[in-house]
């Protein structure tokens, strides 16, 4: 496919014209980020790693009937997915005290909650993507009260699901972060599920040793990263395991090969 019109780079993809009207393609980079950009890094064979986790990710919600932006994986790096217009907030579902609420509230790190937590986020870099309540998404018109208990009750249907995903292969879901778009017919707008699902905007921790399997370890400074990710997509069953077991499987250190000869291209 020939290389289309830059659209948008942001922190973690970097989004090209689609071949058709109405859709983007979407590019994972292996740059990281963490503290709203504050820190940098790369994260070797992240991208390859986020784009088939996310695309395995999305199409097993799309059999569940959560309507999303994803239309097909493309390589290694890129997948084609709607062109929408993303709602303005980070939607992040909590089942475990982790992060920044550990911070604001006093919590221990790994208390389990009550109950299933949704919070919201103002999406701005600038601001520090502050923490807001749904009266402010009410008052600035960010997203109206119908389409908050569109996005409200997706969440909880993925957390559902994402869940016990996670926990069949042994990884405990703390928390996640997830984004919607407004997917335009004429005048009518429906709200998708939008952007990725990955280990960059989930918290996954091994349920038998509590060892992070996400960005976590970008951010504190723990090392590993790349083996971290590399389990998750090994335990999905969409990285080469050691003795060649069978599945829909690649090599990542093949795909690096190949794609330290296309990088100039992008």
């Amino acid at each position: 496919m020939s290389r289309r019109r830059q659209i948008y780079e942001g922190k973690a993809k970097i989004l090209y014209e689609g071949p058709e009207p109405g859709t983007i393609i979407q590019y994972f980079k292996d740059d990281a980020t963490a503290f709203n950009a504050q820190k940098k890094g790369t994260i070797n064979g992240k991208g390859v790693i986020n784009n088939r986790v996310s695309e395995y990710i999305f199409t097993r919600l799309g059999h569940i009937g959560i309507p999303t932006h994803f239309i097909r994986r493309l390589n290694m790096r890129e997948q084609l997915v709607r062109q929408v217009e993303i709602v303005p907030l980070e939607v992040i579902v909590r089942n475990v005290a982790a992060g920044s609420i550990s911070k604001r509230l006093g919590l221990p790190e790994g208390e389990q909650l009550p109950h299933t937590l949704i919070e919201y986020c103002y999406k701005d870099d600038s601001l520090g993507d502050p923490l807001v309540a749904e009266e402010h998404i009410a008052c600035f018109g960010w997203a109206n009260n119908e389409e908050m208990q569109d996005i409200a009750a997706m969440a909880i249907r993925i957390n559902d699901f994402l869940c016990g995903m996670f926990a069949a292969i042994d990884i405990r879901l703390v928390d996640f972060k997830l984004e919607f778009g407004r997917l335009w017919d004429g005048d009518y707008a429906r709200i998708i599920l939008a952007d990725e699902i990955s280990p960059d905007g989930c918290r996954l921790w091994d349920m038998n040793t509590g060892e992070k399997l996400d960005k976590d370890r970008f951010r504190r400074d723990l090392g590993g990263e790349e083996e971290a990710y590399q389990e998750v997509a090994r335990r999905l069953g969409l990285l080469q395991n050691e003795d060649g077991g069978p599945g829909e499987v690649f090599d990542l250190s093949t795909a690096r090969n190949k794609l330290r000869g296309s990088k100039t291209k992008h």
